[in-house]
């Protein structure tokens, strides 16, 4: 991917093979943020902002509601599972016009908060944090409580310090979702404003002739970040799925 995003429209489709363009051409590079039609400088931005907002907030709200579902024992805790469960069950496209609706109504559409809110919400997250939480030991917490501490204390001063391997595999997971997501923020982000590199990406490739090189570039753009939070978070990605309780 990188070899063709350095090479012309010639070479690229020529019969030849080689490793490295023998001149690069990094000015595919430099078109992809000078187009008019796009500013994928700012669009990178908004999509760094909404995905650094999304991954830490969804998961931790995540890990409180697990929490609260695998310790706290209230009346109708058995009922908010199933309801996490079921929100699991239901397309997102039948969520998608009533969500719009809802966000529409409050004023997030061109906005980047209008994009953010809908996604922070991870019933999935919640069930592994849930299963996480159902195997910590219960002598800590009798420990924390004699030392007078609540179900918030508990949570904040033990359980959550100690779920660090599963905060940090499924926050780099959250990122890339968010990273990646293409038709929320192309309905709700519809001035250009508010556009992510996914949705600048898009327009880039349509506003003009087919330009393989440019394709190829604006797709090392959009991947790098990616590629380097799971350089990054790659091991803490192995021991949050292997500590969550899940089984193949």
């Amino acid at each position: 991917m990188l070899r063709n995003s350095l090479m012309d429209s010639r070479s690229l489709t020529a019969p030849e093979w080689t490793w490295w363009p023998s001149s690069p051409h990094f000015e595919n590079f430099s078109a992809l943020f000078a187009d008019p039609a796009v500013n994928m400088g700012r669009a990178l931005g908004n999509s760094l902002l909404i995905a650094a907002v999304t991954a830490p907030v969804s998961t931790l709200l995540a890990s409180a509601a697990g929490y609260a579902l695998a310790r706290i024992p209230v009346p109708g805790r058995g009922v908010l599972l199933a309801l996490v469960v079921a929100t699991l069950m239901i397309p997102g496209s039948v969520t998608f016009v009533p969500t719009f609706v809802v966000v529409g109504s409050m004023g997030g559409v061109n906005t980047l908060w209008g994009i953010i809110v809908p996604g922070l919400f991870n019933p999935f997250a919640v069930l592994l944090f849930r299963n996480f939480y159902l195997r910590f030991p219960s002598e800590i917490e009798e420990a924390g409580r004699i030392d007078g501490l609540g179900w918030l204390g508990l949570y904040r001063r033990i359980a959550l310090p100690s779920s660090g391997a599963m905060l940090a595999s499924l926050g780099a997971l959250s990122f890339i979702d968010s990273w990646n997501s293409f038709l929320w923020p192309l309905v709700i982000g519809q001035d250009p404003s508010a556009w992510t590199a996914q949705i600048a990406l898009s327009t880039f490739l349509t506003s003009q002739t087919i330009n393989l090189p440019g394709l190829f570039a604006g797709a090392v753009v959009t991947i790098t970040p990616l590629v380097v939070m799971f350089l990054v978070a790659q091991r803490y990605i192995v021991e949050g799925i292997a500590t969550s309780g899940l089984k193949g």
